[in-house]
């Protein structure tokens, strides 16, 4: 059983709570976190750049000499690769770099990761943040302390990126609970 420090919502310390077995059952799929991650990256990428080819690059609508008679090598444009201020050969064009994964291989990422986090002792976890009085002025200076992600929109290489994953006690209860289902129901 995986134990994970536990702190009040105003940072003072208490007893360590076990983590919830649906979730923490303590296996990294290495495989499926580094195929995850690697989907992740690909997906930021842009693809953005561009080169011109010859039939792009402005200019040389005439042979630069005749064909025949100069002792030259007979040339049609001088827009071609191996000219300067030619167009580029085999150049980068813009295209997609997006993957995808399938649904359960990234819900075992998340899990494989937080189990990762947890083993490490990098996850803890927090009371429920409750405030007296609904002040925004409170909620911002925990937003500025924290970098604060919905559990759902959270993918396995933020986890792993995280520093430190803080989870509220609320939320653990809760993600166990749709797991015990989930389970159940896949049996």
């Amino acid at each position: 059983m995986i134990e994970a420090p536990h702190y009040s919502a105003a940072g003072a310390s208490k007893k360590a709570v076990s983590l919830p077995e649906a979730l923490f059952d303590g296996t990294v799929n290495e495989d499926v976190l580094h195929r995850a991650v690697i989907t992740f990256l690909s997906n930021q990428r842009q693809g953005t750049s561009n080169t011109l080819t010859r039939s792009e690059v402005s200019g040389g609508n005439q042979k630069p000499w005749r064909q025949k008679g100069t002792g030259r090598a007979r040339q049609g444009s001088t827009r071609a690769p191996h000219w300067r201020h030619g167009g580029i050969a085999h150049g980068p064009h813009p295209r997609s770099y997006r993957l995808g994964i399938p649904k359960k291989m990234r819900q075992l990422a998340k899990k494989s990761a937080l189990n990762a986090r947890a083993r490490e002792g990098a996850l803890l976890i927090v009371d429920a943040l409750e405030y007296e009085k609904p002040k925004t002025k409170d909620f911002a200076g925990l937003l500025k302390k924290l970098h604060v992600m919905r559990f759902a929109d959270a993918t396995a290489y933020e986890i792993l990126w995280a520093q430190t994953v803080v989870v509220e006690i609320g939320a653990l209860t809760e993600g166990a609970t749709k797991q015990e289902t989930k389970e159940a129901s896949d049996a």
